[in-house]
Protein backbone atom coordinates (compact mmCIF):
# COMPACT_ATOMS: atom_id res chain seq x y z
CA UNK A 1 0.00 0.00 0.00
CA UNK A 2 1.46 3.32 -1.06
CA UNK A 3 0.68 6.60 0.62
CA UNK A 4 0.82 9.10 -2.24
CA UNK A 5 1.34 12.24 -0.16
CA UNK A 6 4.07 10.56 1.87
CA UNK A 7 5.83 9.36 -1.28
CA UNK A 8 5.66 12.88 -2.72
CA UNK A 9 7.14 14.42 0.44
CA UNK A 10 9.90 11.80 0.65
CA UNK A 11 10.85 11.15 -2.95
CA UNK A 12 10.78 14.62 -4.53
CA UNK A 13 13.53 16.07 -2.30
CA UNK A 14 15.54 12.88 -2.87
CA UNK A 15 15.24 13.39 -6.65
CA UNK A 16 16.43 16.99 -6.36
CA UNK A 17 19.38 15.85 -4.26
CA UNK A 18 20.25 13.00 -6.62
CA UNK A 19 20.26 15.21 -9.72
CA UNK A 20 22.11 18.05 -7.96
CA UNK A 21 24.78 15.75 -6.54
CA UNK A 22 25.19 13.89 -9.84
CA UNK A 23 25.60 17.20 -11.70
CA UNK A 24 28.11 18.44 -9.14
CA UNK A 25 30.11 15.21 -9.45
CA UNK A 26 30.28 15.83 -13.21
CA UNK A 27 31.23 19.50 -12.77
CA UNK A 28 27.93 20.70 -14.25
CA UNK A 29 25.52 23.43 -13.17
CA UNK A 30 21.92 22.18 -13.12
CA UNK A 31 20.62 25.62 -14.06
CA UNK A 32 22.60 25.48 -17.32
CA UNK A 33 21.00 22.24 -18.51
CA UNK A 34 19.07 22.55 -21.76
CA UNK A 35 16.59 19.78 -20.91
CA UNK A 36 15.39 17.83 -17.91
CA UNK A 37 13.42 14.71 -18.78
CA UNK A 38 11.74 13.54 -15.59
CA UNK A 39 9.60 10.58 -14.65
CA UNK A 40 6.12 11.36 -15.93
CA UNK A 41 4.08 10.24 -12.92
CA UNK A 42 2.49 13.42 -11.73
CA UNK A 43 2.70 17.06 -12.86
CA UNK A 44 2.99 18.22 -9.24
CA UNK A 45 6.09 16.08 -8.76
CA UNK A 46 7.63 17.41 -11.98
CA UNK A 47 6.88 21.00 -10.99
CA UNK A 48 8.30 20.51 -7.48
CA UNK A 49 11.56 19.03 -8.77
CA UNK A 50 11.98 21.70 -11.46
CA UNK A 51 11.26 24.53 -9.01
CA UNK A 52 13.87 23.22 -6.58
CA UNK A 53 16.49 22.56 -9.28
CA UNK A 54 16.14 25.84 -11.17
CA UNK A 55 14.78 28.07 -8.41
CA UNK A 56 11.91 28.98 -10.71
CA UNK A 57 9.34 27.46 -13.02
CA UNK A 58 10.50 26.57 -16.52
CA UNK A 59 8.44 25.86 -19.59
CA UNK A 60 8.04 22.54 -21.36
CA UNK A 61 10.90 23.34 -23.74
CA UNK A 62 13.21 22.70 -20.76
CA UNK A 63 11.13 20.16 -18.81
CA UNK A 64 9.01 18.29 -21.34
CA UNK A 65 5.75 16.76 -20.15
CA UNK A 66 4.16 13.85 -21.97
CA UNK A 67 1.51 13.01 -19.39
CA UNK A 68 -1.25 14.29 -21.66
CA UNK A 69 -0.19 11.86 -24.42
CA UNK A 70 0.87 8.73 -22.57
CA UNK A 71 -0.06 9.10 -18.91
CA UNK A 72 2.11 7.50 -16.24
CA UNK A 73 4.19 4.87 -18.05
CA UNK A 74 6.10 3.94 -14.92
CA UNK A 75 9.88 3.68 -15.17
CA UNK A 76 9.87 4.05 -18.96
CA UNK A 77 8.21 7.48 -18.90
CA UNK A 78 11.40 9.57 -18.70
CA UNK A 79 12.82 7.68 -21.69
CA UNK A 80 9.57 8.21 -23.59
CA UNK A 81 9.80 11.96 -22.87
CA UNK A 82 13.45 11.91 -23.98
CA UNK A 83 12.59 10.07 -27.20
CA UNK A 84 9.75 12.40 -28.15
CA UNK A 85 11.24 15.69 -26.92
CA UNK A 86 14.90 15.91 -27.92
CA UNK A 87 14.88 17.07 -31.54
CA UNK A 88 15.60 20.70 -30.62
CA UNK A 89 18.87 19.84 -28.86
CA UNK A 90 21.92 21.46 -30.48
CA UNK A 91 25.53 20.26 -30.41
CA UNK A 92 26.90 20.81 -26.91
CA UNK A 93 23.48 21.00 -25.23
CA UNK A 94 23.29 18.94 -22.05
CA UNK A 95 20.40 17.41 -20.18
CA UNK A 96 19.47 14.84 -17.58
CA UNK A 97 17.08 11.90 -17.74
CA UNK A 98 15.78 10.92 -14.31
CA UNK A 99 13.35 8.19 -13.35
CA UNK A 100 12.11 7.64 -9.84
CA UNK A 101 9.34 5.82 -8.12
CA UNK A 102 7.29 5.09 -5.05
CA UNK A 103 9.71 2.27 -4.26
CA UNK A 104 12.17 5.06 -3.44
CA UNK A 105 14.41 4.16 -6.36
CA UNK A 106 16.03 6.99 -8.31
CA UNK A 107 18.29 6.87 -11.33
CA UNK A 108 19.73 9.64 -13.47
CA UNK A 109 21.90 9.86 -16.55
CA UNK A 110 23.34 13.04 -18.03
CA UNK A 111 23.46 13.35 -21.81
CA UNK A 112 25.13 15.72 -24.25
CA UNK A 113 24.12 16.29 -27.86
CA UNK A 114 27.04 15.67 -30.19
Amino acid sequence: YQQGRRVFKDVCPMVVNTISTHAQDLGLEVTELRKVWLHQANINMINFVIQKLFGRAVDESVAPVELHRFGNCSSSSAIIAFHTQRSDMQAGDQGVICSFGAGYSIGSVFVEQL
